[in-house]
């Protein structure tokens, strides 16, 4: 299972990009509405006019109209180019959002694999001790060795054995947040690239890439939409005109002959600032909100990738010090071993060497999934999807 793989699991069971994916139909209902031809919904009025309950001459009138309001210059076309960016907005923070959930799977799935390494070398050390008290426990009744010896490996066996259940119950809770986050099993390979030598990323390790980072570029698009909305409240200076079609049929008195008539009648509302100011104030707000934003996610985010690039150097030479380290330590606890089995060497600097072994080897586990890790967080930081 790969990562990439994981991602789209995790986001059709978490449903992550919900409140992208809802901006996103906002946007769309949006421009539906910037593109239709009337500024509004059309309104049918059907109204009568009688003296029934007055002088009863026979007067009568009626009038159906239709009322369809009107764009204002400019208003239609700055309201589909505000619907436009908007929907440009939410298409990119789904991308965001996705970004968001990588982050989370990335930091579990090295997680998973440092705990996988532990288990795992806790369980060879276990096998091992268990291998040299038998061997132990043979040379003592040989007359070989002291009891002491044997009391002291069994001691060092059942503390291995301890710490192999203890990695082990560490390793199966973190496979069940994998799989209560993902449905999937937790066999997934954190297959990252190199950072800086797979191709096509050498820029991760030269600069900060601002357009290609989903989320900054989910803000600029943000930020076009707020001032797309500004160009709207300039334009949106009263309600919408209305023009009226409509017919009238009339009868003066009773026993008349009726007549009818075509009607046509437009109503032009008036702007003032009391309806004006608060629209374009809330508008000039959003964009110098969504500007602010922008501002510290730049700041923040660079940051980050400097962090990032910095954690990735330093891990990388940790890790070359932790190799060599525990291959240094393998290579005196076997020597040890063999000196042991020859009678030459006491068990008491055999365990401790044994002891040592293990822990650089397990150090070195770590410090390998570290390095993972780091190398995540600088393409996590730079924006790059598994």
């Amino acid at each position: 299972m790969t990562l990439a793989a994981a991602v789209d699991a995790a986001w059709r069971k978490t449903q992550a990009g919900a409140a992208a994916q809802a901006q996103q139909a906002l946007a769309d209902a949006e421009r539906q509405t910037a593109a239709s031809l009337l500024a509004g919904s059309p309104a049918l009025s059907l109204s009568e006019r009688s003296d029934r309950w007055q002088d009863n001459t026979g007067v009568r009138e009626r009038e159906i109209a239709l009322a369809l309001p009107l764009w204002l210059p400019g208003q239609r076309s700055a309201r589909l180019q505000a619907a436009e960016a908007e929907s440009a907005s939410a298409a990119q923070a789904v991308a965001a959002a996705r970004l968001t959930l990588a982050g989370q799977l990335r930091e579990l799935a090295w997680s998973l694999s440092s705990l996988k390494a532990e288990a795992e070398g806790a369980s060879a050390q276990q096998r091992y001790l268990q291998t040299l008290a038998a061997d132990v426990d043979r040379r003592v009744k040989a007359g070989d060795l002291a009891r002491t010896d044997a009391l002291a490996v069994d001691g060092e066996r059942l503390n291995a054995q301890a710490e192999a259940i203890s990695a082990q119950q560490r390793l199966q809770a973190e496979q069940q947040r994998w799989t209560a986050l993902t449905d999937l099993a937790p066999d997934v390979v954190a297959d990252e690239p190199d950072a800086g030598r797979a191709a096509g990323q050498e820029a991760l390790v030269d600069s900060f890439d601002e357009v290609r980072h989903p989320q900054l570029a989910q803000l600029a698009l943000a930020e076009e939409a707020a001032r797309r909305q500004v160009e709207v409240a300039r334009r949106d200076i009263s309600e919408a005109p209305e023009l009226s079609l409509g017919y009238r049929h009339e009868r003066d008195a009773r026993g008349q002959a009726s007549r009818g008539s075509v009607t046509v009648g437009l109503r032009v509302p008036f702007g003032t600032d009391g309806r004006n100011a608060p629209l374009r104030a809330a508008a000039q707000g959003a964009l110098d909100k969504a500007r602010a934003e922008q501002a510290r996610a730049r700041a923040a985010l660079a940051a980050d990738w400097r962090i990032a690039r910095d954690a990735l150097s330093v891990a990388e030479r940790q890790t070359a010090m932790h190799r060599e380290r525990a291959a240094l330590l393998r290579q005196r606890a076997a020597l040890l071993d063999k000196s042991f089995r020859a009678g030459e060497t006491a068990l008491p600097d055999l365990l401790l060497a044994v002891q040592a072994a293990a822990q650089a080897d397990a150090a070195l586990a770590r410090q390998l999934a570290a390095q993972g890790n780091a190398r995540a967080r600088l393409l996590q930081a730079s924006g790059v999807m598994p």
